[in-house]
């Protein structure tokens, strides 16, 4: 006679292994395993190919962990009745062992290894490789029919196409990856992973978030003379200026100090057009704009179609390599801390920036990137000396304003 106290625990030990399995696989960093396949040991091989075919992987869990749960519902009321026969009432009983058999096996069979297998999932599947294999093959017919199943089901009912069976290598897989296997004592190689990383993170960054912003672009007038044109040029150094009809908000091109030589009468007869972009176009987006126009300047168009700031082609160059001094470059931003909880900044420094650096949490907004477009955002105005705004545990002073530019604000941090 089969021991039900045998039974139940083999079926909660195959359940919690299936299911810790299946979220070992959900959570394993893919590139990782696919590189350690290279080496060409067993489990490594095994591993692989089940990455390979995830539909058939998920089957097989899915299906053991079936097979473990009925074994373990038929062989539970055989321990438990024994305590129920203070009552007659069946549904009571049916309550009281549901209740019961749904706390163990969430917990023992789900939670908990659930929880131990997603903290080590690589390391979890490669152990396991070589039984989860076994499964598979044990129940290969049924998990190929459930799995031709399922692709024709999303096929024909749902009119979609089922690429389950290729392998994908996110963006986080190869973050995990590098995290786990470089040294962050070597600053060349850390250099590189930065370089590296913020290739990935390329086609996520907004034009709004590496512009340079509105308030400090260099412009004049097309009505301007040539002299006062050349003036500009002289004082501050830059080789590209951009004019503007009227208003900044009118873009109507740049003009490159080389076209000084050939002595025109009037800033049109020089003009060079410049691209137009929105806020929200990717960095990625922008280089490939670049590349096929054979432009390296872009005004940035608000969403009322004002100007919000401008990109040249170093500024997307430097979101891969980072900074790279020229000529639209200023001395250090201020940041200096005057007190234990007291600090004044640059106007320009980014939000994020800040709350790394400081350990601060000031709120992040599309309407805004820096602490000065905080600040303003806050007023609803460009703020004058001296005035504050207290936002949650921080109270904001504009020191200096000068134009219509805020410089610096003295940022007291409240216990």
């Amino acid at each position: 006679m089969i021991d039900p106290y045998v039974v139940i625990i083999l079926a909660l030990l195959a359940s919690a292994f299936f299911s810790g399995m299946e979220i070992a696989f959900l959570s394993a960093n893919r590139l990782q395993i696919e590189l350690e396949s290279k080496k060409k040991r067993i489990p490594n091989v095994l591993l692989s190919y089940l990455v390979k075919h995830p539909a058939r992987f998920i089957s097989t869990m899915l299906v053991g962990n079936n097979v473990a749960l009925v074994l373990f519902g038929k062989y539970v009321p055989e321990i438990l009745n024994p305590y129920f026969q203070w009552t007659n009432e069946q549904y009571i009983i049916l309550l009281l062992q549901t209740v019961i058999s749904t706390i163990v096996v969430l917990f023992v069979a789900e939670y908990l290894p659930k929880a131990i297998f997603s903290a080590r999932a690589n390391e979890s599947l490669k152990l396991f490789s070589l039984p989860v294999t076994l499964i598979y093959a044990l129940i290969f017919p049924v998990v190929e029919l459930i799995t031709r199943f399922s692709k024709f089901l999303l096929r024909k009912v749902f009119r979609a196409e089922s690429d389950s069976d290729q392998p994908v290598f996110s963006k986080v897989d190869i973050d995990h990856y590098i995290e786990a296997n470089t040294n962050n004592d070597d600053d060349e190689v850390d250099h590189e992973i930065e370089i590296f990383r913020n290739a990935l993170d390329f086609s996520d960054i907004k034009a709004r978030e590496f512009m340079i912003p509105r308030t400090e672009i260099l412009a004049v007038d097309s009505a301007e003379t040539i002299e006062k044109l050349q003036e500009q040029f002289i004082e501050t150094g830059y080789s590209k200026i951009i004019v503007y009809s009227e208003n900044i908000d009118n873009v109507i091109g740049y003009v490159h100090a080389y076209e000084l030589f050939k002595k025109p009468k009037d800033i049109r007869s020089i003009l060079r057009p410049v691209s137009f972009i929105p806020e929200t176009m990717t960095a990625n987006d922008v280089l490939n704009l670049f590349t096929r126009d054979k432009r390296n300047m872009a005004i940035v168009l608000d969403e009322h179609g004002g100007t919000a700031g401008l990109i040249t082609l170093e500024d997307v160059v430097e979101e891969i390599f980072g900074d790279i001094d020229d000529e639209h470059d200023t001395e250090e931003l201020m940041e200096r801390q005057i007190g234990p909880n007291e600090f004044i900044f640059s106007a320009r420094l980014e939000i994020d920036y800040l709350n790394s650096e400081y350990k601060l949490h000031l709120p992040d907004s599309d309407n805004y990137t820096t602490l000065g477009g905080l600040v303003m955002d806050m007023l609803e105005s460009i703020p004058e000396k001296g005035e504050r705004v207290a936002l949650d545990d921080y109270i904001l002073e504009v020191l200096t304003v000068s134009s219509n530019r805020l410089e610096e604000v003295r940022m007291l941090v409240r216990d």
